[in-house]
Protein backbone atom coordinates (compact mmCIF):
# COMPACT_ATOMS: atom_id res chain seq x y z
CA UNK A 1 0.00 0.00 0.00
CA UNK A 2 3.01 2.36 1.29
CA UNK A 3 4.53 1.79 -2.58
CA UNK A 4 1.34 2.59 -4.32
CA UNK A 5 0.78 5.62 -2.52
CA UNK A 6 4.64 6.47 -3.19
CA UNK A 7 4.02 5.96 -6.98
CA UNK A 8 1.17 7.98 -6.58
CA UNK A 9 2.58 10.94 -5.02
CA UNK A 10 5.55 11.02 -7.59
CA UNK A 11 3.49 10.75 -10.67
CA UNK A 12 1.12 13.77 -8.96
CA UNK A 13 4.59 15.78 -8.64
CA UNK A 14 5.53 14.86 -11.88
CA UNK A 15 2.62 16.58 -13.39
CA UNK A 16 2.64 19.22 -11.54
CA UNK A 17 6.12 20.05 -12.26
CA UNK A 18 5.47 19.22 -15.95
CA UNK A 19 2.40 22.16 -15.91
CA UNK A 20 4.36 24.64 -14.13
CA UNK A 21 7.51 24.14 -16.61
CA UNK A 22 4.35 24.33 -19.45
CA UNK A 23 3.12 27.46 -17.53
CA UNK A 24 6.19 29.22 -18.34
CA UNK A 25 6.60 28.22 -21.79
CA UNK A 26 3.06 29.69 -22.33
CA UNK A 27 3.70 32.59 -20.77
CA UNK A 28 6.92 32.89 -22.74
CA UNK A 29 4.90 32.82 -25.88
CA UNK A 30 2.49 35.27 -25.41
CA UNK A 31 5.42 37.51 -24.97
CA UNK A 32 6.49 36.27 -28.62
CA UNK A 33 2.82 37.14 -29.91
CA UNK A 34 2.78 40.30 -28.74
CA UNK A 35 5.56 41.06 -30.96
CA UNK A 36 4.22 38.62 -34.14
CA UNK A 37 0.63 40.85 -33.57
CA UNK A 38 3.21 44.20 -33.48
CA UNK A 39 4.81 43.12 -36.86
CA UNK A 40 1.78 42.57 -38.50
CA UNK A 41 0.00 45.73 -37.61
CA UNK A 42 3.02 47.55 -39.65
CA UNK A 43 0.46 49.59 -41.50
CA UNK A 44 -0.92 50.70 -38.36
CA UNK A 45 1.67 52.86 -37.19
CA UNK A 46 -0.15 54.00 -33.45
CA UNK A 47 -1.30 49.89 -32.84
CA UNK A 48 2.23 48.88 -33.49
CA UNK A 49 3.46 51.59 -30.80
CA UNK A 50 1.10 50.45 -28.51
CA UNK A 51 2.02 47.13 -28.80
CA UNK A 52 5.25 47.37 -28.47
CA UNK A 53 4.92 49.25 -25.01
CA UNK A 54 2.78 46.40 -24.07
CA UNK A 55 5.21 43.92 -25.04
CA UNK A 56 8.21 45.94 -23.49
CA UNK A 57 6.40 46.17 -20.23
CA UNK A 58 5.03 42.34 -20.43
CA UNK A 59 8.63 41.34 -20.91
CA UNK A 60 10.28 43.27 -18.34
CA UNK A 61 8.18 41.36 -15.64
CA UNK A 62 8.24 37.98 -17.36
CA UNK A 63 12.02 38.18 -17.11
CA UNK A 64 11.91 39.17 -13.65
CA UNK A 65 9.46 36.43 -12.65
CA UNK A 66 11.58 34.01 -14.46
CA UNK A 67 14.63 34.98 -12.99
CA UNK A 68 13.02 34.69 -9.16
CA UNK A 69 11.70 30.93 -9.90
CA UNK A 70 14.83 30.02 -11.03
CA UNK A 71 17.09 31.73 -8.31
CA UNK A 72 14.45 30.30 -6.09
CA UNK A 73 14.55 27.23 -7.05
CA UNK A 74 18.28 27.03 -6.77
CA UNK A 75 18.40 27.83 -3.05
CA UNK A 76 15.51 25.14 -2.42
CA UNK A 77 17.17 22.10 -4.66
CA UNK A 78 20.94 22.75 -6.13
CA UNK A 79 23.05 19.41 -6.07
CA UNK A 80 24.87 20.37 -8.70
CA UNK A 81 26.20 23.64 -7.29
CA UNK A 82 24.92 25.64 -9.94
CA UNK A 83 25.37 29.30 -9.25
CA UNK A 84 28.44 32.03 -10.57
CA UNK A 85 31.50 31.00 -12.43
CA UNK A 86 34.14 33.53 -12.36
CA UNK A 87 35.38 34.34 -16.00
CA UNK A 88 38.67 33.34 -16.31
CA UNK A 89 40.98 32.94 -19.54
CA UNK A 90 40.48 29.12 -19.28
CA UNK A 91 36.75 29.65 -18.85
CA UNK A 92 36.40 32.52 -22.12
CA UNK A 93 38.92 29.83 -23.79
CA UNK A 94 36.11 27.33 -23.28
CA UNK A 95 33.38 29.31 -24.04
CA UNK A 96 35.13 30.21 -27.64
CA UNK A 97 35.50 26.44 -27.97
CA UNK A 98 31.33 25.60 -27.57
CA UNK A 99 30.76 28.55 -29.85
CA UNK A 100 33.04 27.68 -32.02
CA UNK A 101 30.78 23.73 -32.11
CA UNK A 102 27.53 25.79 -32.57
CA UNK A 103 29.08 27.80 -35.62
CA UNK A 104 30.06 24.04 -37.38
CA UNK A 105 26.36 23.04 -36.60
CA UNK A 106 25.32 26.46 -38.23
CA UNK A 107 27.77 25.81 -41.21
CA UNK A 108 26.50 22.15 -41.59
CA UNK A 109 22.82 23.36 -41.75
CA UNK A 110 24.07 25.95 -44.25
CA UNK A 111 25.47 23.74 -46.19
CA UNK A 112 22.86 20.89 -46.09
CA UNK A 113 20.60 23.25 -46.91
CA UNK A 114 22.26 24.90 -49.97
CA UNK A 115 22.86 21.38 -51.09
CA UNK A 116 18.59 20.82 -50.80
CA UNK A 117 19.18 17.91 -48.42
CA UNK A 118 17.19 19.86 -46.23
CA UNK A 119 14.47 22.73 -46.61
CA UNK A 120 14.80 26.33 -45.38
CA UNK A 121 13.19 26.17 -41.84
CA UNK A 122 9.57 27.34 -41.93
CA UNK A 123 10.34 28.90 -38.66
CA UNK A 124 13.14 30.68 -40.20
CA UNK A 125 11.44 32.04 -43.30
CA UNK A 126 8.54 33.21 -40.64
CA UNK A 127 11.47 35.19 -38.62
CA UNK A 128 13.24 36.67 -41.81
CA UNK A 129 9.92 38.16 -42.77
CA UNK A 130 9.06 39.50 -39.52
CA UNK A 131 12.75 41.05 -39.34
CA UNK A 132 12.48 42.47 -43.10
CA UNK A 133 8.89 44.10 -41.45
CA UNK A 134 9.80 45.37 -38.25
CA UNK A 135 13.36 45.30 -38.01
CA UNK A 136 14.68 47.12 -34.95
CA UNK A 137 12.28 45.32 -32.50
CA UNK A 138 12.30 42.03 -33.94
CA UNK A 139 15.84 41.74 -33.83
CA UNK A 140 16.33 43.61 -30.80
CA UNK A 141 13.87 40.81 -29.01
CA UNK A 142 16.10 37.55 -30.89
CA UNK A 143 19.22 38.49 -29.91
CA UNK A 144 18.98 40.37 -26.57
CA UNK A 145 15.95 38.74 -24.72
CA UNK A 146 14.87 35.57 -26.51
CA UNK A 147 18.85 34.16 -25.29
CA UNK A 148 17.81 34.77 -21.46
CA UNK A 149 14.82 33.52 -21.13
CA UNK A 150 14.97 30.59 -23.45
CA UNK A 151 17.85 29.83 -21.48
CA UNK A 152 16.18 29.84 -18.23
CA UNK A 153 13.35 28.01 -19.21
CA UNK A 154 15.05 25.09 -21.30
CA UNK A 155 18.47 24.72 -19.38
CA UNK A 156 17.65 26.32 -15.99
CA UNK A 157 13.98 25.35 -14.92
CA UNK A 158 14.10 22.26 -17.15
CA UNK A 159 16.53 20.58 -15.46
CA UNK A 160 15.90 21.33 -12.04
CA UNK A 161 12.37 20.44 -12.14
CA UNK A 162 12.59 17.06 -14.70
CA UNK A 163 16.60 15.97 -13.71
CA UNK A 164 17.59 17.25 -10.17
CA UNK A 165 20.21 14.46 -9.40
CA UNK A 166 23.97 15.03 -9.84
CA UNK A 167 24.58 11.44 -11.80
CA UNK A 168 26.33 11.00 -15.20
CA UNK A 169 23.07 9.24 -16.71
CA UNK A 170 20.12 12.40 -15.35
CA UNK A 171 22.83 14.47 -16.50
CA UNK A 172 23.57 12.92 -19.82
CA UNK A 173 19.77 12.28 -20.35
CA UNK A 174 18.70 16.04 -19.27
CA UNK A 175 20.62 17.60 -21.61
CA UNK A 176 19.33 15.54 -24.59
CA UNK A 177 15.51 15.94 -23.42
CA UNK A 178 16.10 19.45 -23.02
CA UNK A 179 17.79 19.68 -26.37
CA UNK A 180 15.30 17.47 -27.96
CA UNK A 181 12.43 19.46 -26.81
CA UNK A 182 13.92 23.15 -27.18
CA UNK A 183 14.16 21.83 -31.43
CA UNK A 184 11.00 20.33 -31.64
CA UNK A 185 9.28 23.78 -30.08
CA UNK A 186 11.48 25.35 -33.00
CA UNK A 187 10.48 23.56 -35.65
CA UNK A 188 7.20 21.92 -34.26
CA UNK A 189 7.36 18.57 -36.51
CA UNK A 190 9.42 15.52 -36.97
CA UNK A 191 12.33 16.72 -39.67
CA UNK A 192 16.18 16.37 -40.28
CA UNK A 193 15.57 20.44 -39.43
CA UNK A 194 14.83 19.22 -35.87
CA UNK A 195 18.25 17.67 -35.21
CA UNK A 196 20.03 20.71 -36.01
CA UNK A 197 18.05 23.05 -33.48
CA UNK A 198 18.54 20.10 -31.29
CA UNK A 199 22.16 19.82 -31.87
CA UNK A 200 21.88 23.37 -30.92
CA UNK A 201 19.96 22.57 -28.08
CA UNK A 202 22.53 20.06 -26.56
CA UNK A 203 25.75 21.64 -27.34
CA UNK A 204 23.91 24.88 -25.04
CA UNK A 205 22.89 22.06 -22.37
CA UNK A 206 26.64 20.51 -21.99
CA UNK A 207 27.73 24.33 -21.63
CA UNK A 208 25.25 24.82 -18.61
CA UNK A 209 26.44 21.24 -16.93
CA UNK A 210 30.37 22.36 -17.86
CA UNK A 211 30.25 25.94 -16.51
CA UNK A 212 27.33 25.55 -13.79
CA UNK A 213 26.57 29.34 -14.71
CA UNK A 214 23.58 30.15 -17.18
CA UNK A 215 25.32 33.06 -18.21
CA UNK A 216 27.54 31.58 -19.97
CA UNK A 217 24.74 30.04 -22.07
CA UNK A 218 23.27 33.54 -22.15
CA UNK A 219 26.30 34.71 -23.53
CA UNK A 220 26.41 31.66 -26.16
CA UNK A 221 22.45 31.69 -27.06
CA UNK A 222 22.97 35.42 -27.31
CA UNK A 223 26.31 34.91 -30.17
CA UNK A 224 24.73 32.55 -31.80
CA UNK A 225 21.67 34.58 -32.40
CA UNK A 226 23.39 37.38 -33.88
CA UNK A 227 25.77 35.19 -35.69
CA UNK A 228 22.26 34.27 -37.11
CA UNK A 229 20.70 37.75 -38.08
CA UNK A 230 23.72 39.87 -38.74
CA UNK A 231 22.86 39.48 -42.32
CA UNK A 232 19.65 42.10 -41.63
CA UNK A 233 21.96 44.53 -39.95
Amino acid sequence: MRHVTNAGNSLLDWLSRSLKWISFLIIYLLDTGILTFATAMVKRPGVVNRSIGIMLIYSALLLAFITWRYQKQLTQNNPRHFGHTRFTAKTIVQLIGFFLLMLMIQYLWTFLISAHILSNPVNQKELTSQVIQLPFWNLAYSILFAPVIEELIFRGIFLNYFFRGNSRTLNILGVFMSGLIFGYLHTMSLTPTLLMYAGLGWVLGAAYLHFRDIRYNTTLHFLNNAMSLMAFM
